[in-house]
């Protein structure tokens, strides 16, 4: 009987985030400023990251790869949202569907992971700068993004294994802009307890441990920053912290809200209002925080500017 229900479903209908036609022309616009946006943006700090010696750290490596996941993350999600607000048929067939999960699961949670690698960059350089170069070498670097990525994939495979299983057919319709689990496992006809079980645990096992590494890794950033005896040097130390402190804010405090809820709570109304947040706005300010906010990367910004005004 489980067999003949996982046929019934082909396709699923997105919801979307409105049905009136005013309102998804508006979103359309927005959508589409924010998503282009966040192409430039981050394409921008990969290419000055590469283009410039001086960003050449183990601490610029972390940021453009941070750039690649908001790249990858955000365009699973914003497409296919843009094509439903100009479409009158917003359907995505059950593999589309999975696989857009999957890949979502892959990036969200590899940005978790690069998070707290990035918080124990700030570490090593902050409280053992003598031994920077020699702790975060190229080799180690390259391994800590790798091993984020496995991160992320062993979690979406888990996720999918359980969720693929799943008979649907009580409803093709999802109530939302993407296909979410949340939504997913509220579409199916089954008893979905198990998965729930699994989405709670692996969410609060990796929430839980990056957030850890990260609250470690500050804890000792800020007794080194304090036994700094200038103010100059201090605030120098601090600002190199303001834009991941920020980064992780607005990521973890999203999908804490997100996940890490008994299923009893969700509402998924307000739960797309969210989404929309940590999925398409923040990989479009990642790279403003840390270009604003970072001297050495406006600094590599303006010589690109000028490399480029001499061009012309």
């Amino acid at each position: 009987m489980a067999e003949e229900n996982h046929t019934l479903v082909a396709e699923f209908i997105l919801e979307g985030l409105t049905d009136q036609p005013e309102m998804k022309a508006a979103l359309f616009v927005v959508f589409l400023l924010i998503y282009i946006i966040t192409l430039l943006g981050n394409m921008g700090i990969i290419i000055i990251i590469r283009g410039d010696p001086r960003l050449h750290t183990s601490m610029y490596f972390f940021l453009g790869s941070l750039s690649v996941v908001d790249i990858c993350f955000s365009s699973v999600i914003a497409p296919r949202t843009l094509v439903n607000f100009l479409s009158e048929r917003r359907t995505i067939s059950f593999a589309g569907c999975t696989g857009q999960t999957f890949f979502y699961i892959v990036f969200v949670t590899t940005e978790c992971f690069l998070l707290a690698v990035m918080a124990y960059d700030r570490y090593v350089a902050i409280c053992n700068p003598l031994l920077y170069s020699a702790v975060m070498t190229r080799r180690l670097c390259v391994q800590l993004v790798v091993g984020s990525y496995i991160g992320g994939i062993l979690n979406a495979i888990i996720q999918m294994t359980f969720i693929i299983r799943l008979p649907f057919c009580s409803s093709k319709v999802i109530n939302h802009f993407f296909c979410d689990v949340p939504p997913l496992l509220a579409l199916s006809c089954a008893n979905t307890y198990i998965n729930e079980m699994i989405l709670f645990s692996l969410a609060g096992v990796i929430e839980l441990s990056t957030i850890s590494i990260i609250l470690v890794s500050y804890i000792f950033i800020s007794c080194a920053i304090l036994r700094i005896r200038s103010a100059e040097g201090r605030q120098k130390a601090f600002s190199t912290c303001v834009s991941h402190l920020t980064a992780v804010t607005l990521l973890y405090g999203t999908t804490i809200f997100m996940y890490l809820r008994p299923s009893s709570s969700y509402s998924l109304n307000t739960d797309k209002m969210v989404s929309v947040f940590y999925t398409v706005v923040i990989p479009m300010l990642n790279p403003l925080i840390y270009s604003l906010r970072n001297q050495v990367v406006k600094d590599a910004l303006r010589r690109r500017a000028e490399r480029i005004t001499v061009g012309v």
